[in-house]
């Protein structure tokens, strides 16, 4: 009987300490947020540079690197953008960008 409430309390005083080591700093970069920013650089890389062997198959990455006012500090995001919105907006452009776990879905002009 005694080995079983031993057993008890050390299963009990396990869970307690997986509960309390698992609640930490929830990441502020996940969920969906929008930001207004200002286009600092457009990047392209070169066609056949993204790890594949078909060169001929991609017409290569684009990228902009956008800079936001975020409280005090200034925050720079290089994102992955497709081939209509590098052109669409030039450096120096106000945009509004939506993010969803850091990954870019929306683009827009602030006017």
């Amino acid at each position: 009987m005694r080995q079983r409430v031993k057993m008890a309390a050390l299963l009990a005083a396990s869970v307690l300490l997986a509960a309390c080591a698992s609640g930490g700093k929830k990441d502020s970069g996940m969920g969906i947020r929008t930001l207004d920013c200002t286009v600092v650089e457009r990047e392209q890389s070169a066609p056949g540079s993204s790890g594949t062997s078909r060169s001929y198959a991609s017409t290569g990455d684009y990228y902009m690197v956008f800079e936001a006012k975020e409280g005090e500090a200034t925050s720079r995001y290089r994102l992955q953008v497709n081939r209509t919105q590098w052109f669409r907006f030039p450096e120096g452009s106000r945009v509004r960008i939506t993010l969803n776990n850091n990954i870019l879905t929306d683009i827009r002009s602030i006017e």
